[in-house]
């Protein structure tokens, strides 16, 4: 009988331990380290030789061919954009996100789409045949060749797959996926890390693209440990308030193209809808003549947005002035609002200081800290900043205007939207071209403030 010890694991990186601790003691987070039950295995004859039928030969690197490469159009732009133009095949993707932000409801209309020419397996371990049916009435999906299996035991899956051979495979959810050799519960560390590797190795040997969902846990990353994201090819997550009707989807690895790209996406009770302009979306509704308020370009990979930066200053009612800030780093705030008022003379010490990207963005560009504080300024002396005027550059802590990247692409999506007052850095008005814009170089914050106000 095979002896039965407990180990511990850390849910976030995989370390395992004979005994608990509170904090681990590879990544050092707090309260991971979970305890499962393992049967130890068992061990082979020492006289026993391992039998080598087959190996895997080395091969110059100038002997392997590329002609056959292929993506897949998933039939969105925005999707294709994010993935690097295409499906690859033979690649493993990992789509997460906060419970009803849009998964599987993406993976369903990419079925619809590609189903006229592959053929399309979805695995849920969720959901039964009925709700999927259902949910494929709603969203308008009827292809004959998406074929539906209701699965949790990974070997059952990976055997059907290979009798199958369908084009695309898709597993909804990993966290419910096991493997009945192991002793452990479904969403386990090994679990979700060993059922991985057995879809990998088969999405691999068959040259099949596979979609896997993942949970996300409370704050914000995806479930499991983080070896999951070292074995898919590219991890992609939806953002966004459930609750507002705009998604991001981000690539945060991507083997096969960049991870500064971001897709646009309205929910609609007809599933997903692509956004080719997300600039419009993100400034409709913006207020007139209101202090506080001010428009930005930031650049996500290769595209231009123009987004409005909310700010409020208010008397604080309290000790201690409180700051928060939305869709914006909070460290980062702390920073610029030290140099308005060491630089600037701008004093926030006796004001609660709110800071807002509007639509849901989350912005970690430096371009955007000028936008920033001329809504904070804005705000704190309650004047309006011109409404035709769009702000961008790098603050220093000298209170400096530093030179940002792409200026002319962000003028040009600028001029495009009907703004004629761009405000940016003195030093990237070198060699700019524009034409029914008025371009205003500053090279510290209280000329920016002038320049832009009324």
């Amino acid at each position: 009988m095979a002896k039965i010890k407990s180990v511990f694991i850390c849910s976030e990186c995989g370390h395992e331990s004979p005994k608990w601790y509170g904090k681990c003691p590879s990544c050092g987070e707090w309260n991971t380290m979970n305890e499962e039950i393992r049967e130890a295995a068992k061990s082979a004859p020492a006289t026993k030789k391992r039998v080598t039928s087959g190996y895997s030969a080395p091969y110059s690197i100038n002997e392997i061919s590329t002609d056959d490469e292929h993506r897949y159009d998933t039939g969105c732009h925005e999707l294709n954009r994010v993935l690097g133009g295409g499906i690859v095949k033979g690649s493993l993707i990992l789509l997460g996100g906060d419970p009803g932000i849009g998964k599987s409801t993406v993976l369903m209309q990419i079925c619809q789409f590609l189903g006229d020419t592959l053929k399309i397996l979805y695995v849920s371990g969720e959901e039964s045949k009925r709700q999927l049916k259902l949910r494929a009435i709603r969203l308008g999906v009827d292809s004959p060749n998406l074929f539906v299996m209701t699965e949790t035991d990974v070997e059952i899956i990976c055997e059907q797959i290979k009798n199958e051979k369908p084009d695309l495979v898709m597993i909804d959810s990993i966290q419910t996926m096991n493997l009945t050799e192991l002793s452990s519960s479904p969403g386990s560390v090994t679990q979700v890390r060993e059922s991985t590797n057995m879809l990998m190795r088969t999405a691999k040997s068959l040259d099949i693209p596979m979609f896997v969902v993942g949970h996300v846990n409370k704050e914000g990353s995806i479930a499991g440990p983080k070896v999951l994201e070292h074995i898919v090819d590219t991890v992609l997550h939806f953002e966004g308030d459930k609750h507002t009707s705009c998604r991001i989807l981000r690539a945060v690895k991507n083997r096969y193209g960049s991870t500064n790209e971001i897709g646009v996406f309205e929910m609609t009770d007809k599933g997903l809808r692509e956004v080719d302009n997300p600039s419009v979306m993100l400034l409709s509704g913006r207020p007139k003549n209101v202090s506080g308020t001010c428009v930005t370009c930031t650049m996500e990979g290769s595209r231009p947005i123009l987004a409005e930066t909310q700010g409020l200053a208010t008397q604080s009612g309290y000790g201690n002035a409180r700051r928060m800030a939305t869709g914006y780093d909070y460290n980062r705030l702390s920073m610029l609002l030290a140099v308005l008022e060491k630089r600037a003379g701008y004093y926030f010490s006796n004001s609660d200081t709110y800071i807002n990207i509007v639509g849901g963005l989350r912005v970690d560009e430096p371009a955007i800290d000028l936008s920033i504080a001329m809504a904070l300024i804005s705000s704190l002396k309650d004047e309006p900043v011109a409404e035709n005027a769009v702000v961008f550059g790098e603050i220093g802590l000298a209170g400096e205007i530093r030179a940002v990247s792409q200026a002319q692409m962000r003028v040009n999506e600028a001029v495009r939207l009907g703004f004629d007052k761009i405000i940016l850095p003195y030093h990237n008005l070198k060699g700019l071209s524009c034409e029914g814009a008025e371009l205003i170089g500053v090279k510290n914050i209280r000329d920016a403030f002038e320049a832009i106000s009324g």
